[in-house]
């Protein structure tokens, strides 16, 4: 006949079919069979077993590979407690304590870049909106631009003009020099004259009018009036002629050819058909000689 495990009832009731190893023991928190159980019954006595009737039986360590969740507990027989750990109560708020610790240290890491934008996001607009002017502030400025643009175009036109008038006052200057040395040298004729007439005051003693005679003669210079008088106007300019001391020069020539009185000598140095002196040059010439 076969034999077949028979736990008591106050043990966990084993898997169907399962048999304990040669070596295995029942755990002590299982508490004792009761007295006089059979733990090893033959099948035909498997009805023994209603002499005590099958309640609850309490979940316990079976030997490995033997499931035992879930297995009924007798009445009476106490559950072993679960370490606190794995108790709910515990796992809940634990895990969710560890996900806002996580999520913190992920949003922590970024405060300072999150803030950053904001940051530069509220000085950006900050900006913008001191940027921003009024209708009024515009027009100031449209008209403070025009005011000024105006003001520089005025100050050049001056300047321009200052420079024009500059450049003009430089270029009649300039027409005048060139006049002045024109007139005070003459024309190439006038230039021949004043030659002509230094040349013959240092031959002979001339008045004024003497002088622009023998320019104009024919047996003479033959120059055309204006360029003889240009010549001795020219000499007089320059300093080149002293016509008191040609007066004593032609009275002293006189009176080596031909002893005269003062008045007959005054009147030769005098007569337009002698030596063309004025009356004071003549009157000087006679007095510096003494008579």
């Amino acid at each position: 006949m076969n034999s077949r495990f028979n736990p008591p009832p106050n043990w966990p009731a084993p898997p169907a079919g399962w048999t304990p190893p040669p070596d295995w023991t029942p755990d002590p928190s299982w508490g004792p069979a009761p007295q006089g159980w059979q733990l090893w019954v033959d099948d035909a006595a498997a009805g023994m077993a209603s002499e005590f009737p099958h309640e609850s039986r309490p979940a316990a360590a079976f030997p490995p590979g033997v499931p035992t969740a879930g297995l009924p507990l007798q009445p009476g027989v106490p559950r072993q407690p679960r370490p606190w750990f794995k108790k709910k109560r515990f796992i809940l708020p634990g895990a969710f304590l560890l996900l806002m610790i996580f999520i913190g240290a992920l949003s922590g890491g970024n405060n300072d870049t999150d803030r950053t934008p904001t940051a530069d996001g509220t000085a950006t607009q900050a900006t913008v909106q001191e940027d921003a002017k009024t209708p009024e502030e515009i027009a100031a400025e449209a008209e403070e631009a025009a005011a000024e643009a105006e003001a520089e175009e005025a100050a050049k036109a001056e300047e321009e003009r200052l420079a024009e008038e500059a450049r003009l006052a430089e270029e009649a200057a300039a027409e005048e020099a060139a006049a002045a040395e024109t007139a005070l040298i003459g024309t190439l004729a006038q230039q021949n004259a004043y030659s002509q007439t230094t040349s013959y005051l240092s031959t002979l003693p001339f008045s004024r009018a003497g002088l622009i005679d023998q320019l104009t003669s024919e047996y003479g210079g033959q120059f055309p009036a204006d360029d003889a008088e240009f010549a001795v106007a020219r000499l007089e300019a320059e300093g080149g002629v002293d016509w008191n001391a040609e007066a004593v020069e032609a009275a002293e020539s006189y009176q080596e050819l031909l002893p005269m009185s003062r008045q007959g000598l005054i009147d030769q140095l005098s007569s337009q058909y002698g030596g063309q002196f004025t009356l004071d040059q003549a009157t000087h010439a006679v007095d510096t000689l003494g008579l």
